[in-house]
């Protein structure tokens, strides 16, 4: 298992090598990984999908990204999978799980990006008794810690 997201993450079953793995006829998210040569056990994310059944996905290399994961992982072993089944999930729910990963990893095989950002007028501003104003960040990682400014 692989925790995936932010915060705790999400539960990934995986990693394993894409090349041996038969995939089921299940709902889920996926996320495609390789091994970086760093010397640890880590992995990075390269690419971020989702699908109604894994099994019609063209796993393991007849998906229209799977010479970007070869290429970035150095060959077709080096090429891992992790997926996770969301409990109840709808597609929408998927979507937007695939779109949260895809903004926070930033997978180069990814043809869509998504801004991890936030604007006012999004939001808006609000006052109430029992809460304080935001403090989040505009920006993931960015400078600009206060909502206002």
């Amino acid at each position: 298992m692989i925790r995936l997201g932010s915060l705790a993450g999400y539960p990934f079953d995986g990693p394993r090598v894409l090349a041996g793995w038969a995939p089921p006829a299940v709902a889920a998210v996926y996320a495609v990984l390789y091994r970086p040569d760093t010397g640890r056990e880590q992995y990075a994310v390269i690419y971020v999908g989702h699908s109604e059944d894994l099994s019609a996905e063209g796993f393991p290399f007849r998906h229209p990204a799977a010479p970007c994961w070869v290429e970035r992982a150095g060959g077709r072993f080096g090429v891992h999978v992790a997926t996770y089944e969301i409990p109840g999930g709808l597609p929408g729910h998927r979507a937007q799980l695939a779109e949260e990963l895809v903004s926070i990893y930033r997978p180069q095989c990814n043809d869509r990006q998504f801004d991890a950002t936030w604007r006012e007028e999004w939001i808006g501003t609000y006052r109430a008794p029992t809460t304080g104003p935001l403090t989040t960040r505009r920006s993931p990682g960015g400078g600009d810690s206060s909502p206002g400014s």
